[in-house]
This record gives C-alpha cells, sequence and structure tokens, in this order.
C-alpha cells in the first residue's frame, strides 16, 4: 500500500507577543509563508502547529516527511491544535492565543518564551463553524480554550443579532474586552480551584431560553461538553444541526493521548444521548 501523502507545512514568524491576561499569551504570527494562504469565513478557525522537541535541530528548509523518515519519533516535534483569535489575510497576519500555566506542558511555555522571530511551523487553518444568520439566537459557551472562538464569533455578528453567551474562566483577572455589535449578554463565571464546568453547567441550565430558533456553540473541556450536549440534546430536543459541540480536551490527558480516544469517547456520548434525544 502507498504511504499516504505528507503535506508541507507553512512556515512564519513570531511577529510580536502581547500578554493579554496572567494566563493568556497572545502570539502574532506574520511573514511571507503566510502570503495568499486561504482560510474560509469560519469563527473558530485552527491551526495544527508542530512544536520542536527540547534540544533538537531540525533540516532546514523545514520538511515534516524528511523528518519523519529520518529523525526517530521521540526526536519528532509534538503537534497541539490551536483556534486562531483572527486571521488578516491583508497584512498577512495570524492571531493565536495560548492558555500558560507556569512550565505545565509544551505549547504554553513556549508561547511564554516566543520572541519576533521565532520560526512557527504549522498546518492550516480549517474550521467548521460560523454563527448561522437565519438564527433567531445564539448560546455561546466554553472555558478559556473556546474564548478566542468565541470572541471572534461575537465580532462577526452583525447588529440585532441577540446572543447568550457563558464563558468559565479562572479568576476575574482573566476577563477580555469582548467587541461585538450583537446585542449581546455575557456572563463571566470565575470558578476558582474548582473543576472546568462547575459553573459552566448549571449556569446554562438554568438559562431560560428565548423564543424561536437557537445555533450553538459548545466547546472546551470534553466533560462538561458531554453534559451540555445532553442537556442540548435530549433535554431541550435540539438537532445536531443546530449545535457546533465538541471537546477541545479533556482533563486527565494531553492531546496526543485525548485525540487517539476522541473517536470512540465521542461514539459512546452518542450512543448514550441520542436513545434519549430520539
Amino acid at each position: 500500500m502507498a504511504n499516504r501523502p505528507v503535506r508541507a507545512a507553512k512556515i512564519g514568524e513570531v511577529t510580536r507577543v502581547e500578554q493579554l491576561t496572567p494566563h493568556m499569551v497572545r502570539i502574532v504570527v506574520g511573514g511571507a509563508g503566510l502570503t495568499g494562504m486561504s482560510a474560509g469565513e469560519y469563527t473558530d478557525l485552527y491551526v495544527k502547529i508542530y512544536f520542536p522537541q527540547p534540544g533538537v535541530t531540525y533540516p532546514e528548509p523545514f520538511d515534516l516527511a524528511t523528518i519523519r523518515e529520518t529523525m526517530p519519533r521521540e526526536q519528532q516535534p509534538v503537534v497541539r491544535t490551536y483556534t486562531v483569535r483572527r486571521w488578516l489575510p491583508e497584512i498577512p497576519e495570524l492571531w493565536i492565543d495560548f492558555v500558560v500555566h507556569g512550565d505545565t506542558g509544551i505549547a504554553g511555555p513556549w508561547a511564554a518564551g516566543a520572541k519576533p522571530g521565532d520560526a512557527v511551523h504549522f498546518m492550516g487553518p480549517g474550521g467548521g463553524y460560523t454563527p448561522d444568520p437565519d438564527a433567531d439566537w445564539h448560546l455561546l459557551a466554553g472555558d478559556e480554550s473556546a474564548l478566542p472562538a468565541i470572541s471572534a464569533a461575537l465580532e462577526s455578528m452583525p447588529a440585532g443579532a441577540q446572543v447568550k453567551a457563558f464563558i468559565e474562566i479562572e479568576d476575574p483577572a482573566e476577563e477580555q474586552k469582548l467587541e461585538t455589535a450583537a446585542d449581546a449578554d455575557i456572563t463571566w463565571l470565575h470558578r476558582g480551584d474548582r473543576p472546568h464546568g462547575d459553573l459552566l453547567v448549571p449556569a446554562v441550565r438554568a438559562l431560560t431560553f428565548p423564543p424561536g430558533q437557537v445555533h450553538a456553540f459548545v466547546h472546551g473541556e470534553a466533560t462538561f461538553v458531554k453534559d451540555l450536549r445532553g442537556l442540548l440534546r435530549v433535554e431541550h430536543g435540539l438537532p445536531m444541526s443546530q449545535l457546533s459541540i465538541s471537546g477541545y480536551w479533556r482533563r486527565g490527558m494531553n492531546e496526543d493521548g485525548w485525540q487517539s480516544s476522541k473517536r470512540e469517547w465521542n461514539q459512546q456520548v452518542e450512543s448514550e444521548q441520542e436513545s434519549g434525544a430520539a
């Protein structure tokens, strides 16, 4: 069987770094490697970034196929998926926001130490969600990992759009100013040391749904996403066509572990919940 072709990674460079909140860092990526890149009109655009292993130097030009053929697995770059906060093709420029908690993980520490001129190798962008202009109202719910996509969705909505947004973060210092022309009711939930979703799920459950058709975007830690999926699908009877819902990450797993088990997790969740939604 022929080997599946490896797509070439795009190459950008860090042009500036912004500390948005104590635990959120924005990395702005630009450079000639982004010229002509198309991204579509999605508000949940994402890229897969290839982070170098500590102390490992990769051959130039950076070529994934060559790296995979010539370097042992433990030296190959680590792949992490991140939402694009904003794509400005006319510059061209990508904004990517990283949650940083000390030395935990791979991407966060990289972002904390990034500086202008650093190379960024990535695939994408891709996407799948755009707020439905025909919806009567919009529900946006998520944790820090969903905040870039929620922010982009709010910015894209026109005046008169009705929005209920619930964003769970660690504490008030993590709040950000969100720009929107929509009629948006934004609720910030400060969970402190409690598990992700501990405040978010009850808040959405307590919401009295406005009349009309809703278009919902629910993303973040997989456990609370499962709970909110059940609320929306089973208790409110919403069809999947009105939902963009997925776990970006799962507590206790790194991205490699989560991505390798995500399909099985999703199938199990669907099996448990779809009989109740029928």
